[in-house]
């Protein structure tokens, strides 16, 4: 999977590909991450993206020339699956989501910044939008990490143990059950005897028991 992220600040994005999960994928050649500055291909002296808006108001907001210029020069060389805009109005992220993402081959990635991005762009140029929360970041750097982080570790290969994945909170549209490990006692605090027992299908029955439990508790919507 190649995936190329447009950004006005791209040293944001250093750290997040920089450890664990996402390293390794790129260490081992599962993944490719592109950060491209947004401002290598403004026109003006001084490399401005960016603009007051028309009729007025406060902020600035990212012109179209730079972005079209950008996207077309990546799409003259492959062909992507999707081009995505992080927007907090955008479709919310979720695991089914992040599944069929997951198989794409290769992705742009524009993150917003100021008061957003020319509406030509959203309408023209991009393909699909994508928020993660009914909230305002001051960048979409952030939010361009969050979605790579839950596409990449679902790509085979990049965990140790690809079983793991499947049984994370929401692949069936639940939330995970509680997690144990040594020692079986604390400080007065045990492990349930269940899980101490060796009776597989009884655990299992158990986390599945456990995880309907918490949804209703903490989730319940996703069981609607």
């Amino acid at each position: 999977m190649r995936i190329d992220i447009i950004s006005v600040v791209p040293g944001l994005l250093e750290s997040p590909f920089g450890f664990s999960i996402l390293k390794r994928a790129i260490d081992k050649k599962l993944v490719e991450i592109n950060v491209i500055n947004l401002r290598d291909y403004a026109t003006s002296k001084h490399k401005t993206v960016d603009d007051y808006p028309y009729g007025g108001g406060a902020g600035m907001v990212m012109m179209i020339e730079p972005i079209d210029r950008c996207i077309s020069a990546l799409q003259a060389e492959r062909t992507y699956d999707e081009v995505i805009y992080l927007s907090p109005d955008g479709d919310l992220l979720d695991q089914p989501m992040a599944n069929r993402m997951s198989s794409s081959k290769n992705l742009i990635m524009l993150c917003g910044h100021y008061k957003g991005v020319d509406e030509r762009v959203r309408k023209h140029l991009i393909t699909r939008e994508i928020s993660i929360g009914n909230y305002v970041l001051s960048g979409g750097e952030l939010a361009a990490a969050v979605l790579c982080d839950t596409i990449i570790r679902l790509i085979p290969g990049v965990l140790s143990d690809e079983t793991s994945a499947l049984s994370d909170s929401f692949q069936d549209n639940l939330i995970a059950p509680p997690a144990y490990t040594r020692p079986a006692e604390y400080n007065g605090l045990k492990v349930p005897d269940i899980l101490l027992s060796g009776n597989t299908p009884e655990v299992e029955k158990w986390r599945h028991e456990q995880s309907l439990e918490r949804t209703r508790d903490r989730r319940p919507e996703l069981l609607r």
